[in-house]
């Protein structure tokens, strides 16, 4: 499984990854990302961070899993 992160391709439609790898560096969390093709394909939300370091967007449906740990307060 590659844990890197979602890179569009060209000619992609917006929000076609159903599950998005995002590191610390894309906090504070939202949808869709800058990186995204077609940034603006539904409203920006910020999403919060589960237990389990998961997101879901209540819009598109992707699933966003942070790759690292965050450090401790």
């Amino acid at each position: 499984m590659d844990t890197g992160s979602y890179q569009p391709k060209q000619g992609e439609t917006p929000n076609t990854e159903t599950v998005v790898y995002v590191t610390a560096d894309d906090l504070p969390l939202h949808c869709p990302l800058d990186r995204m093709r077609l940034w603006d394909s539904h409203p920006r939300v910020y999403l919060p961070l589960d237990d389990d370091n998961t997101a879901l967007c209540p819009y598109c449906g992707t699933r966003f899993i942070l790759t690292e740990a965050l450090p401790s307060d």
